[in-house]
């Protein structure tokens, strides 16, 4: 298990635009589409053992949070031809298994994990209600084989928005698998 680091987009950015289909068959999510104050986007997949180890804490997030005004999307952008455990009927599958609330969206050109700056499974990016990026790092410092997921630092990080604040400036990276690019895509961020 290799892990790769998030790349940490910078603090204040705006949240890029995404129209996707969601996994579940009700159609297309949006960001235009999401209406609560607070939003969470979550790069993730099936097969990662990082994702595995957060998985029943990411639907105690999603079931916590309900009725919060916070919005979580979940994205899967691997590349399906090599990893096919990753691909759309399997994350319907997936989302039900897990109990995930939100959508579990499917990112088959990999373009909004390039405008996200996407590196890793699980990545973690929170928006306040200007969708202006306040937090993106780590779920918790625990890993897999190290620890019971617990969030920690993602739900600091969404107590404080919700309440109006800002999370603390100094965020750690989450660590994860890394995206599993279509040959060619790789993105230009990675030098």
């Amino acid at each position: 298990m290799v892990a790769a680091q998030s790349t940490m987009l910078p603090l204040g950015s705006p949240a890029p635009d995404f129209c996707l289909p969601d996994t579940d068959g009700t159609g297309e999510v949006s960001l235009s589409s999401l209406s609560g104050d607070t939003l969470v986007v979550m790069f993730i997949c099936n097969h990662c053992p990082f994702v595995i180890h957060v998985a029943v804490e990411l639907a105690r997030l999603g079931r916590d949070y309900a009725g919060k005004g916070v919005d979580f999307v979940a994205i899967s952008s691997n590349n399906v031809e090599k990893y096919p455990q990753d691909g759309p009927d399997r994350m319907r599958e997936e989302k039900a298994r897990r109990g995930y609330t939100f959508p579990y969206l499917y990112d088959a050109t990999q373009e909004v994990a390039k405008a996200y700056r996407a590196a890793c499974t699980p990545d973690f990016y929170v928006f306040d209600s200007a969708r202006t990026l306040v937090y993106r790092g780590q779920l918790d410092e625990t890993r897999p084989n190290r620890g019971v997921a617990h969030g920690a630092d993602l739900r600091a990080a969404l107590d404080a928005t919700v309440a109006g604040g800002a999370p603390v400036e100094s965020q750690t990276p989450s660590i994860g698998c890394n995206i599993k690019w279509i040959p060619g895509n790789e993105p230009s961020y990675f030098g």
